[in-house]
C-alpha cells in the first residue's frame, strides 16, 4: 500500500511541474510566482538518510573483522618476533598417540638438523580421486603402524621391513564405499577406526582381531587411549567411550549433526578428569571420562570476513591441551583458547588452523587456513610471526580452486617442521619464522610427521612410508 501511494506521490508531483510550465497568464504576476515556488519545491526529491553508523566502503574490502564474540573481542595482528623458551629435546621411543594428550606428548623429541632419506616401503594404496590417506603413522614397541587410503593396515620395522600387514574391511563391505580412518597404539595393541563404522583392536605383533565394535557411523576419528577406556568420535556428531579390554560400550555423548565436514575427526583429549571430543557442528564438549556426564561446552564458530578457505565450521585444528588450557581451530578463520577446568573463552584469533595447534614455550604454533605458518602469542593470542606457505597450486585466473596441503607444524630438534603436499619437508627457526632447511618428499606428503626414535616418518599420497634421520 505505502509503495502504491509513493508512486502516486511522485506522478503527482510530475503532473505538477508539467502543469506548472502552463500556468502563465491566467492569474496575476504575484500568484503565479507564489505557486510556481511551491511546485518547483515539490519538484525536488527529498534526501532520505538511513539510521546507523557510516562505514567507509573499503572497510569491507580491506579483510578486517569487526565482529566480536560473546566472550572475548577478536585480536588484531601484529608482527613482532621475539625470543622463545624451547623446553629440551627428548629421545622418546614412542609416539603412539596424536599430540593433544599432553600426557602422552613429547613437546621436543629428539632429531638431527640435517635430515636425509634412509628407507620407503610401500604400505598399500595412496591418494586417489575416490580415496585419501588420513591417518597419521604412530610407533610404539619398536614397529611403525600406517594405515593406507582403503583398510589396510601395516606394520614396519624400524630398519623398512614390513612385518606383517591386515586388512581390516568388514565382511561384505567394498572398499569403493568409504575411505579415511585413523590409529592410536598403547603397549602390545593397536587401535584402528575406518570410515566403514568399526574399530578394531589388533594385536600389535601380529596383526590378529582382539576385537572389533561397531559405531553405527562413520569411525573415520582418531581414537585415544587413556587408562582402561577409547574414545572416538564417530560420524561427526557423537563421542564414545569403550572398554579398551573387550570393546564394549561405556557410554556416549552427542552434539548438533552438521552437514558439511571435514574427513576425519581429531582425536578426543583426556586429562585426569575429563574427555574433550571436537565435532563437526564446532562444539567443542568436555564430559567426564568414566561417566560421560557433561561438564561444559564451548564452540569454534565463527568465520572472517572477506578470504577464509572455508565456511565449514568443523573443528579441523587438532585440539591440544597443555598447562591448563585447551586451543582449537576451524578453516573459516577461527582459532580459540579456552579454560580447560570451566571452558571459558580466554582469547580468539582472527586466524584459521587447518591442521595441530601446536603450544609450546608460551606460544602457539599453526598453518592457517590462508596457508601461513603463524606464532601466536599464547597469552591472547596476538601475531607475533606469520611465514607465508605455497598455496595454490595454479596460481592463475580461473584456475586457483587447489590449495596445497600442509600438515603439522610438530616442533622437534629444536625446530619446527611442516610436510607438504608439493613435496617437501621444510624446517623453521621458531623465533623468527625462517626456513632453515628442506627435504624432498617424493609423491608429497599425505600426513603429518611424527618423531620416535630420533627419526622422522611420513606417509607419502603415494602410498609409501618415508623415514629420515
Amino acid at each position: 500500500m505505502s509503495k502504491g501511494l509513493d508512486m502516486a506521490e511522485t506522478g503527482n508531483r510530475a503532473l505538477a511541474c508539467g502543469l506548472m510550465m502552463q500556468q502563465p497568464r491566467r492569474a496575476g504576476l504575484v500568484t503565479a510566482l507564489v505557486a510556481a515556488s511551491v511546485l518547483l519545491a515539490a519538484c525536488s526529491e527529498r534526501e532520505i538518510i538511513l539510521p546507523g553508523k557510516r562505514e567507509p566502503i573499503t572497510a569491507v574490502l580491506s579483510g578486517s573483522d569487526t565482529e566480536t564474540d560473546a566472550e572475548t573481542e577478536v585480536v588484531e595482528a601484529a608482527d613482532a618476533p621475539r625470543d622463545i623458551q624451547l623446553p629440551g629435546q627428548v629421545a622418546n621411543a614412542d609416539a603412539g598417540q596424536g599430540l593433544g594428550i599432553q600426557a602422552f606428548r613429547t613437546d621436543n623429541p629428539q632429531l638431527s638438523t640435517a635430515l636425509n632419506p634412509v628407507w620407503a616401503v610401500n604400505i598399500g594404496e595412496g591418494d586417489s580421486r575416490k580415496h585419501r590417506i588420513v591417518a597419521d603413522p604412530v610407533v610404539s614397541g619398536g614397529r611403525i603402524f600406517t594405515l593406507d587410503a582403503t583398510t589396510q593396515v601395516t606394520a614396519v620395522s624400524a630398519g623398512g621391513g614390513i612385518i606383517w600387514q591386515r586388512d581390516v574391511l568388514p565382511d561384505g563391505a567394498d572398499e569403493d564405499d568409504a575411505t579415511g580412518g585413523g590409529m592410536a597404539a598403547e603397549g602390545d595393541v593397536l587401535y584402528v577406526t575406518t570410515g566403514f563404522g568399526a574399530i578394531s583392536a589388533l594385536d600389535a605383533a601380529t596383526g590378529a582381531t582382539i576385537w572389533t565394535q561397531d559405531l553405527e557411523s562413520t569411525g573415520s576419528g582418531r581414537p585415544a587411549v587413556f587408562g582402561d577406556l577409547v574414545y572416538v568420535v564417530s560420524g561427526d556428531d557423537t563421542g564414545w567411550a569403550l572398554d579398551k579390554a573387550d570393546g564394549r560400550i561405556k557410554w556416549q555423548t552427542t552434539a548438533a549433526e552438521s552437514g558439511s565436514n571435514v574427513l576425519g575427526a581429531p582425536a578426543p583429549i583426556v586429562t585426569d578428569d575429563l574427555a574433550v571430543f571436537a565435532f563437526g557442528s564446532g562444539e567443542l564438549q568436555a564430559v567426564f571420562r568414566r561417566g560421560g556426564l557433561r561438564r561444559w561446552d564451548a564452540s569454534v564458530l565463527g568465520e572472517r570476513k572477506g578470504r577464509a578457505l572455508s565456511k565449514i565450521g568443523d573443528v579441523t585444528g587438532q585440539p591440544i591441551a597443555a598447562d591448563g588450557m585447551i586451543y582449537a581451530g576451524n578453516q573459516s578463520g577461527r582459532t580459540i583458547a579456552i579454560d580447560a577446568s570451566s571452558g571459558a573463552r580466554v582469547w580468539t584469533a582472527n586466524e584459521g588452523a587447518i591442521d595441530t595447534v601446536l603450544p609450546v614455550g608460551g606460544s602457539v604454533f599453526l598453518v592457517s587456513d590462508r596457508n601461513v605458518l603463524l606464532r601466536l602469542d599464547g597469552a591472547d593470542g596476538s601475531r607475533i610471526w606469520g611465514t607465508e606457505l605455497p598455496n595454490f597450486v595454479r596460481d592463475r585466473p580461473g584456475r586457483t580452486a587447489e590449495v596445497f596441503a600442509h600438515h603439522g607444524p610438530i616442533l622437534a630438534g629444536d625446530r619446527l617442521i611442516v610436510v607438504s603436499s608439493d613435496g617437501l619437508l621444510r624446517s623453521f627457526d621458531p623465533v623468527s619464522g625462517a626456513l632453515t632447511g628442506t627435504a624432498d618428499i617424493p609423491g608429497g606428503a599425505s600426513t603429518e610427521a611424527v618423531v620416535a626414535g630420533q627419526t622422522l616418518y611420513v606417509v607419502s599420497r603415494n602410498g609409501q612410508l618415508l623415514a629420515y634421520r
